[in-house]
C-alpha cells in the first residue's frame, strides 16, 4: 500500500474547502487504518506500507504494530517512478509478482486483492483495479516494467486507459476488476460507507495564531 502522513494540508487537499485541512486528514487516517484493518484480518499475503514523505510519521508507527506490516520510503522523482520502484522491491524474486493499491477506496476489500492476487498466480500479466473518475486504485503486475509507469499525467481522467493501452503495447494478458470509487471530493464521501472512528488520533494539533 502507498501512503501519505495523515498530514493537515498536505493529504486530500481537494476534499479541504468542505472537511477544513483538518478533517480531509482524518479522514485519509480513517481509510487507511481501515483498509489495514480489513486486509490485515484475511492475511492474504506479506503487507508492507510505502510511506511518504518517510516512514518516521507516529501514525505509520502506530499501522506497523496493529498490523505487523513493514515500513519503507517512497523513492523517485515522481508517482510513476516511486510506483515502479515499489514494486521492483517488493516483488523480488518472487514470480508470482506483487499489488500495489491506494489508501483512499473505501470500498475496496480484501476480496478485490484475493481475486487480484489469484489471477497473478493463474498467469495474468497485470491486473487493474480502475475507479470511475479514470484512475485506478489497484494494480497488480508479475513484472515490474517501466512502460507501465513512464510518461503519465497522474491525476488526471485517462490514466486507466493509457495503462490499458500500455498492457497492449507490452502483449502482456491482463485483466480489470470491478470499478470502484476513490475518495477526492466533497461528493465522493456520500454512500462510501466510510467509518471516521478507529484510528488513532496521532496527528500533531495546530498552533493557534496568536
Amino acid at each position: 500500500m502507498f501512503a501519505k502522513a495523515p498530514l493537515p494540508g498536505k493529504v486530500k487537499t481537494r476534499l479541504a474547502p468542505a472537511l477544513g485541512n483538518r478533517g480531509a486528514a482524518i479522514v485519509y487516517r480513517a481509510m487507511l487504518w481501515s483498509l489495514l484493518r480489513r486486509l490485515a484480518d484475511e492475511r492474504l499475503c506479506p503487507l508492507q506500507l510505502w510511506c511518504s514523505p518517510t516512514p518516521k510519521h507516529p501514525f505509520f508507527s502506530a499501522c506497523r504494530r496493529a498490523f505487523g506490516v513493514s515500513l519503507h520510503r517512497q523513492y523517485g522523482v515522481d508517482l510513476g517512478e516511486r510506483m515502479l520502484c515499489g514494486f521492483r522491491a517488493a516483488s523480488g524474486g518472487n514470480i508470482e509478482g506483487a499489488v500495489l493499491i491506494g489508501a483512499d477506496c473505501p470500498r475496496l476489500t480484501a476480496a478485490h486483492c484475493a481475486e487480484a492476487l489469484a489471477r497473478l498466480q493463474r498467469g495474468d500479466d497485470a491486473v487493474l483495479g480502475p475507479t470511475l473518475d479514470g484512475g485506478y486504485v489497484l494494480i497488480g503486475l508479475r513484472h515490474a516494467h517501466a512502460t507501465v509507469f513512464r510518461r503519465l499525467h497522474w491525476g488526471q481522467s485517462d490514466v486507466a486507459r493509457r495503462t490499458r493501452a500500455r498492457f497492449d503495447r507490452l502483449h502482456w494478458r491482463w485483466s480489470e476488476l470491478e470499478r470502484l470509487t476513490d475518495i477526492d471530493r466533497p461528493q465522493d464521501l456520500r454512500g462510501s460507507g466510510l467509518r471516521l472512528f478507529g484510528a488513532p488520533m496521532t496527528m500533531r494539533r495546530s498552533k493557534r495564531r496568536r
